[in-house]
């Protein structure tokens, strides 16, 4: 390379080399990676946080969840492909983003990633956070006792706000002083949790049908719901079929893909985000495909073990039931009473709580690998970029990540009903994965060759199918996903704000002779 042309390399990012060291192994890209898919914060949502999927739904007949799980998996192959691929040509710190900037150029490139991931990203760690208060909560509350009165603290504000901040500061701490300890922190979590996950469904099959209706009808006689019969045999026979073959009402089931979608399919970007740390090319080239396999498995298998013992009739009539909707009632909640409070409850519970944990662990992670590609690049303010040399972690990048999130983790433990619409910022991922697809067919047309150059283009005009499609059930029904005003004023909001940084950013460097254009050219250093 000629010396200017080093030089002007130089000029354009703000050092050569990131700083990060190769500390992840293949294990920790498939726990970052099933972490990020979030099955277990999915378990929790779908039937038990308030019980607001299910009862919100305008039918749950024919709504198959097993099936519905593996329509959604099977609409994500598109997305295995492209990150399966594009990590390997695009091996560096921030993943997508490096696709999406090297391919559409800077100004829509980093604006589209700072507002479909990196700002969303924020909002989801909120929500996450408080789901740790609630599953610690529906925790004590399913052990009963002494506990229950634990578990209903979880229920104020100033608790939760504090148990999920002090969480969420001590993550922050770990990954600043010992980034490796941060990544086999999210290993070790989220085996646990897969392991609690395996042992909750085995509690199911011990169980049986007899051991779910025996706990049901003794929860709905001591709670006694206004004299209402909420036994197990009331409930099944409270369900309505929905006259179709095999009971499967597909429209039903499409409705409620934005939720799988907004926790666990799509979002295989993970690994491939701290690609540049990865050691080997077998964890590389593998790690999306088997971790997107391993996360089918195990929320396919959990709902086929719910819907296997409790049967369809009585699942989707407890979880729609205005009358248990306010006990938290799901798949683990269910699971620690069947138990009856021993110590494999203890091990469901604090698997429960693990699980939503290990997801704000990997979010710690990889949000400040895209703040710091971003800021290598010049489009953020180059001392996020920092890395410490005594740490070898993105310390400026952790503390701003530490500093606007326990902002937001406090505006919504204390005004959620005004603010949780910013939950449906994730409308604004969605979004951005259309232009992945995009950046993936692109990519493929002008750079690959044979049998890649076809399967990638496919892949990502079918990504930008999906997507689309899955945006546009967000947006058409706003009451189920949970779009509002605040969604609408956060997700136009960020999106201008990314705009502008970049707009200013390349006027700021451009007065003192460097064009920030030019390094999305290139690839930016490892």
């Amino acid at each position: 390379m000629p010396e200017s042309a080093t030089q002007q390399k130089q000029q354009i990012f703000v050092r050569e080399a990131t700083g990060l060291v190769k500390n992840v192994s293949f294990l920790d890209t498939i726990a970052l990676n099933l972490s990020n898919m979030s099955v277990g914060p999915l378990l929790t949502t779908i039937a038990g946080f308030a019980g607001a999927t299910f009862v919100i739904a305008p039918s749950v007949s024919g709504l198959n969840l097993v099936v519905a799980s593996a329509i959604a998996f099977l609409l994500s192959v598109p997305q295995i492909v492209i990150y399966t691929i594009m990590s390997r040509r695009y091996p560096r710190a921030g993943g997508d983003y490096v696709y999406v900037s090297r391919n559409f150029g800077g100004f829509w490139g980093s604006t589209l990633s700072f507002w479909g991931y990196t700002m969303e990203t924020l909002a989801f760690i909120a929500l996450v956070a408080l789901l740790v208060d609630f599953s610690i909560g529906g925790a004590g509350l399913s052990l009963g006792g002494s506990f229950s009165t634990w578990g209903l603290l979880f229920t104020n504000g100033t608790t939760q706000f504090v148990v999920a901040a002090s969480i969420f500061a001590i993550l922050i701490g770990i990954n600043i002083a010992k980034p490796k300890a941060g990544y086999r922190l999210v290993t070790a979590i989220t085996l646990f949790g897969v392991f609690s996950l395996l042992l909750t469904m085995g509690v199911y099959l011990a169980a049986g049908q007899t051991g779910v209706a025996n706990y049901i009808n003794g929860f709905a006689q001591a709670v006694k719901f206004g004299g209402s019969d909420s036994s197990y045999q009331a409930l099944a026979a409270s369900y309505t079929p929905s006259g179709l073959p095999f009971d499967l009402n597909f429209n039903n089931m499409i409705f409620i893909m934005p939720v799988i979608f907004a926790f666990v399919y799509p979002w295989l970007n993970a690994a491939p985000a701290v690609a540049s740390e990865i050691k080997g090319s077998r964890a590389l080239r593998w790690n999306v495909p088997i971790s997107a396999f391993t996360g089918f498995l195990l929320l396919t298998g959990a709902f086929a073990v719910l819907y296997g013992v409790a049967g369809m009739p009585f699942v989707n009539a407890v979880f729609s039931s205005r009358a248990y909707a306010g006990f938290g009632l799901n798949f683990f909640s269910l699971a620690m009473g069947i138990a009856g409070g021993g110590v494999v409850s203890w091990i469901i519970g604090l698997g429960w709580i693990a699980m939503q944990i290990g997801t704000m662990a990997y979010a710690v992670i990889i949000f400040s690998r895209y703040l710091l590609a971003q800021s290598m690049d010049r489009f953020l303010p180059s001392k996020l970029a920092y890395v410490s040399p005594r740490f070898g972690s993105p310390v400026v990048a952790h503390l701003v990540d530490l500093v606007i999130t326990l902002a937001l983790i406090g505006i919504t433990a204390y005004f959620f009903e005004n603010i949780s619409g910013i939950f449906g910022a994730i409308i604004a991922s969605m979004i951005y994965f259309v232009f992945i697809g995009l950046a993936a067919t692109k990519h493929a047309l002008q750079k690959e060759k044979g049998t890649t150059k076809v399967v990638l283009a496919l892949a990502g005009i079918g990504n930008a199918i999906v997507f689309g499609f899955v945006s546009y059930q967000y947006l058409a029904n706003p009451g189920f996903t949970g779009l509002n005003n605040v969604t609408y004023f956060y997700v136009i909001a960020t999106f201008i704000a990314g705009a502008l940084i970049y707009l200013g950013s390349r006027w700021y460097h451009k007065k003192r002779g460097i064009d920030i254009s030019l390094n999305y050219k290139e690839l930016p250093p490892e």
